[in-house]
């Protein structure tokens, strides 16, 4: 994945705060992992890296997608939605693991009668994977 110079970077409609929405799709299955955000450097890192980067806004830094977990994201394909306001990141996800919980995906909880209900199991203790 090639950046070449930077400009490309001009056509994402960054939101007030100088981010925008970037969803993570499991390249293969096409199920989407996780949701989060990205600034201008993150883009660019991801980019560069091959790898995904994201912006903490927890944290107020870049966040190498794994660099706790090792559960990181290459980076197959980049797309940019019709407003250019959503990234969305294709990926093979490393591990198997997108989600702090250890699932598999972020969005492993479902409506069923009233009540949000966890319906993919934990593939791996998540004081496991950050026991550093």
């Amino acid at each position: 994945m090639s950046a070449g110079n930077d400009s490309w970077l001009n056509k994402v409609s960054w939101n007030e705060h100088g981010l925008v929405p970037a969803i993570a799709q499991d390249a293969a299955s096409g199920d989407i992992l996780m949701v989060a955000w990205m600034n201008r450097e993150a883009l660019k890192r991801t980019v560069e890296l091959g790898e995904a980067v994201y912006w903490s806004r927890s944290r107020k830094k870049l966040w190498h997608k794994g660099e706790e977990s090792g559960h990181t994201q290459k980076v197959r394909e980049i797309r940019l939605d019709c407003d250019e306001d959503v990234v969305l990141l294709k990926v093979e996800q490393t591990g198997g693991i997108a989600c702090h919980t250890g699932r598999r995906s972020c969005f492993f909880q479902k409506l069923e009668g009233g009540a949000w209900t966890a319906v993919e199991p934990v593939l791996k203790d998540p004081h496991e994977i950050y026991s550093k």
